[in-house]
């Protein structure tokens, strides 16, 4: 019998208190159609109620895609998540109280995903230890309703660790490209492998459900084994996107380019550089601590602009740059595109990434600021009722030797003058990021210091190093003054560097900086 079957058939597989594994990052391998399909269902007929979902990234547009269609007082009852950053709808219904709620680093859920595939009780893991995942803090809940806590600190061999207990899952809806009478999926017009067929296996290993949507149907024997992403013995129901165009879209910002599918290589002598403004200064001084050769994994948004400044300085093709979505080298995507890649050397599955990751693959590290505290602390997942989560950033910033945060001194109306090697703030930012308290703890200032990481925190016009006694201040730029245009402006006084030094000049001059490294 086929597996290519209705969305009405395949939706009859979730039961009303499935435990629910979905794939995507972002808008990538997001099985929009059957979230649709789902939410139209409920609205419906009330079902399927009281689901416990489980996924690593973000999965929606911001626009109301993925996950928000799914934000139906009574349809969700739990939510154990990486990111929520792309779904506003969900972001809303768990800050209401409406379900319980917890974030956990995203390498972390991809491991549980594993651990379900080899029917371990849970993941074990120092990936949260002293961040607001860890039980002796918040214990990764994120709204008043949800008081259990599931995460435990355990003792092995006298070290401290963290254990995220597996669920036992009844259903998963992931995504692929082309589906076959017998269930075998291809993905190649995705950017990203992403935990896909890990999901599948997990759903397997627990005798629940496996569901794909693809944009195309063929016969069996269609297929040969080289195009083979996921067997068809790990899928139950095979369904076709109903308006590929927009519910089956590579990422948001493209519905199909072959250079993220790894089809093709395109020249990368045609990246613009970036103007002169205060993304442009952080990148710059950014790059300035990389090294030839160096493996590097940067964030979204401000860190993003390191790529930009390594092509346009002419060093681009001596770093390998690499993202939590799976992309090995080549050129990291960003906006509507970002966790995909242009020129890849590689593209692994999302947990191999993270093995990578947190094994201490990388050199260097390039994250985003939001809040920092005097020792050290970072906030990028809690800002008031809004909580985007974590994602990546807990495996990452924890486990790589060289960490630079990157983020403008203050935020909310800040005006800059940039330019003749200097930089003079015209209008100062309403809202502080240097703070005596932050709202959460998404990096441990005092966990990086106890394992000797080098940490820097990169602003447009100061930068500061951690240390075991807290943040010190090392550098400030020119034509800033270091009471007005610093002290004043941070909610505690910093550790001052005994040798305390200009930034570079280069960086604030709109001619290339002739760096090297």
């Amino acid at each position: 019998m086929s597996k290519i079957v209705s969305m009405d058939t395949a939706l009859d597989l979730i039961r009303d208190g499935a435990v629910v594994g979905t794939s995507g990052f972002m808008i990538a391998g997001t099985p929009e159609s059957v979230f649709r399909a789902m939410g139209e269902r409920y609205a419906q007929t009330g079902h399927p109620r009281d689901l416990t979902c489980v996924f690593c990234a973000s999965q929606g547009n911001a626009e109301g895609q993925g996950y928000d269609h799914l934000a139906q007082d009574g349809m969700i009852a739990k939510i154990i998540g990486g990111h929520f950053g792309l779904t506003p709808k969900l972001g809303k219904y768990m800050a209401e109280n409406k379900c319980q709620a917890y974030n956990y680093p995203l390498g972390v859920v991809a491991g549980i995903f594993r651990a379900a595939i080899q029917q371990r009780p849970g993941e074990l893991t120092k990936v949260g230890l002293k961040t607001f995942v860890d039980p002796r803090l918040e214990g990764g809940k994120i709204n008043a309703v949800t008081t259990e806590d599931l995460v435990k600190v355990v003792e092995f061999e006298g070290e401290e660790w963290l254990w995220y207990p597996t669920p036992k899952f009844d259903v998963a809806i992931i995504r692929g490209t082309t589906g076959d009478e017998d269930g075998n999926i291809t993905i190649e017009h995705e950017p990203v492998n992403l935990e896909m067929r890990t999901i599948a296996m997990a759903v397997k290993a627990c005798g629940g459900k496996v569901i794909v949507q693809v944009k195309n149907a063929v016969r069996a024997g269609s297929l040969t084994a080289d195009r083979v992403e996921i067997p068809g013995i790990f899928v139950d129901a095979v369904v076709v996107s109903p308006d590929p165009i927009e519910e089956h879209r590579q990422t948001k910002a493209y519905f199909y380019d072959p250079s993220m599918s790894g089809h093709i290589n395109v020249p990368v002598d045609s990246i613009p550089p970036l103007p002169l403004d205060v993304r442009k200064v952080l990148a710059r001084r950014a790059a300035m601590e990389l090294t030839p050769h160096a493996v590097i994994n940067l964030g979204i948004g401000v860190p993003e602009g390191v790529a930009v400044v390594a092509a346009e300085e002419g060093f681009g093709d001596q770093l390998t740059m690499t993202t939590e979505s799976g992309v090995m080298g080549g050129i990291p995507c960003g906006g509507g595109a970002f966790g995909a890649g242009q020129n890849a050397l590689g593209i692994l599955d999302m947990r191999t990434m993270f093995d990578f990751y947190d094994g201490g693959g990388l050199d260097m590290t390039v994250l985003g600021l939001a809040e920092v505290n005097a020792k050290g602390d970072i906030n990028v997942g809690r800002f008031g009722p809004k909580t985007p989560g974590c994602g990546g950033f807990i495996n990452i910033s924890q486990n790589t030797g060289k960490v630079v945060f990157c983020g403008s001194f203050t935020s909310g109306g800040l005006e800059l003058e940039i330019g003749n090697g200097a930089l003079h703030i015209i209008r100062e930012g309403r809202n502080r990021k240097f703070v005596e308290n932050v709202q959460q703890v998404t990096y441990s200032g005092e966990y990086g210091a106890s394992i000797g990481q080098e940490v820097l925190y990169v602003t447009e016009r100061a930068v500061f190093r951690l240390t075991r006694a807290g943040i010190v201040l090392t550098e400030i730029a020119p034509g800033v003054d270091l009471q007005k245009d610093v002290l004043d402006q941070m909610g505690f006084l910093p550790i001052l560097s005994k040798d305390l030094k200009q930034m570079d000049p280069r960086i604030f001059q709109a001619e290339k900086m002739g760096l090297t490294i």
